[in-house]
């Protein structure tokens, strides 16, 4: 990931509110699904499957 694409952080804030609403709009016993579609979906977006793997393993750091 170039870190000249980042996201600034009012836009990383952007995302967590829309993240949390979608979450919530798909209820507790949907929310599993809607977040295994979206990683899914966005996978298929970045198309590259080496960098979706990096990131998995960063977001499975200090849960």
């Amino acid at each position: 990931m170039n870190p000249d694409s980042a996201l600034p952080i009012e836009g990383l804030e952007t995302v967590y509110d829309t993240l949390a609403l979608a979450i919530d709009q798909a209820g507790a016993d949907k929310a599993d699904l809607f977040l295994v579609k979206l990683a899914l979906l966005n996978a298929n977006a970045l198309a590259d499957a080496a960098l979706f793997e990096r990131q998995v393993q960063a977001a499975l750091q200090d849960l």
